[in-house]
């Protein structure tokens, strides 16, 4: 099979799958708090932080990765899912990080949330959401950087690769290079599989955020004021690529 056969086909049955957000998946899927937070979901399969996806995202990542190999690009998965606890781990070492640092309590979360999310609000809690970057290339310690991603550096043959050809498979990259948009930094190495994420942010989108970040003990929890919440649910959580919108 050559390669324009190849995604003919392949194409052919994304087709179907990108009619899915506005059809069945929108209107037959349910979600609940603790699917929604990182709390658990019986639709996670996988074993590690960087194999546990959604078995709908899992099965359509490995028809896409199959694809990009026949481009001699191995579509490697930094992270995938991450539980709350994962998450509050993470927002928690920076938070003491930042302000040891002598950040003030806001300023050390500002600077979190350039680029993490609280717990209890981050897409990767979905399953749906995947850290991409090519297995293939020469790499560094600190892989998921811009810079690595465009011009010279080594997965831009990769990110080429995803701008083309991702959307035929359901993944859209979800903090878009676009200078009006407000929240989470640019992240070309972030993709989402919008047959499920489009529906599971539609029911995010009903629970109480402020509920969400008080319920837990979350270092710094007393700092999110109703207008920071506010702020973070519109520009964080809102403020991503429009075609991951309901």
């Amino acid at each position: 099979m050559n390669r324009n056969q190849f995604f003919k086909i392949t194409a052919l049955g994304a087709v179907g799958v990108s009619m899915l957000p506005s059809l069945s998946f929108t209107t037959l899927q349910s979600f609940t708090k603790e699917q929604l937070t990182g709390r658990g979901n019986p639709d996670l399969i996988g074993d590690s932080y960087r194999s546990t996806m959604h078995r709908q995202t899992k099965e359509a990542f490995q028809k896409m990765r199959s694809a990009a190999a026949t481009e001699n690009i191995e579509l490697e998965v930094v992270s995938a899912y991450r539980s709350f606890d994962r998450q509050k781990q993470i927002f928690e070492g920076k938070y003491k990080r930042f302000t040891n640092q002598g950040l003030s309590p806001m300023e050390a979360i500002d600077k979190i949330v350039e680029y993490s999310t609280i717990p209890g609000t981050s897409r990767h809690h979905w399953g749906t959401d995947l850290d991409l970057i090519d297995g293939n290339a020469p790499r560094s310690e600190n892989v998921l950087q811009a810079e690595h991603f465009h011009g010279n550096g080594p997965f831009c043959k990769m990110k080429a690769w995803m701008d083309e050809h991702a959307n035929e498979f359901g993944f859209y990259e979800v903090y878009t290079d676009n200078g009006n948009r407000k929240g989470f930094a640019y992240e070309p190495w972030h993709f989402s599989f919008a047959p499920v994420s489009i529906p599971m942010l539609k029911e995010y989108k009903k629970l109480n955020v402020k509920e969400i970040l008080m319920e837990e003990s979350v270092l710094g929890a007393e700092h999110f004021t109703d207008t920071f919440i506010e702020k973070y649910r519109n520009e964080n959580i809102l403020d991503i690529n429009p075609e991951l919108l309901s």
